[in-house]
């Protein structure tokens, strides 16, 4: 199923990464993202990041947990995107995530779409 991501027991986070089309990339992430996961995340944000990528659309319906690294983890991941020149869509309709997107007061940071069919086809705009 399409923003699902299963992982083996034994790790707290999921992810899987996509090439849609070409310059574009979708992390599909589920699970735990925290203190222990989130450097996983990291990562895979990092390593998506390549030369000639314009578009990374990270999925987050599949998260059931979003801690505080979690959240610095993704706006790491923004700062590093800008810097490369990358356009940032954070793809959920969760509240799992919306909500300490908003505590935080970091919704107004990212671009969100619903859907990662939303994020491939929406009109990009600063986030």
């Amino acid at each position: 199923m399409p923003g699902v991501t299963h992982q083996p027991a034994d790790e707290p986070i999921g992810i899987t990464v996509d090439e849609p089309t070409p310059g574009t990339a979708v992390l599909r992430v589920g699970g735990e993202v925290d203190m222990l996961s989130s450097p996983r995340l990291r990562k895979t944000v990092a390593a998506a990041l390549e030369p000639g990528l314009r578009h990374l659309v990270i999925e987050l319906d599949g998260v059931d947990f979003l801690g505080t690294s979690g959240l610095a983890a993704l706006v790491e991941a923004r700062s590093s995107a800008q810097e490369c020149g990358c356009r940032l869509t954070l793809a959920c309709s969760t509240r799992t995530v919306l909500r300490p997107l908003q505590i935080a007061g970091l919704l107004e940071l990212f671009a969100v779409t619903g859907s990662v069919d939303e994020a491939l086809t929406a009109t990009p705009t600063e986030g």
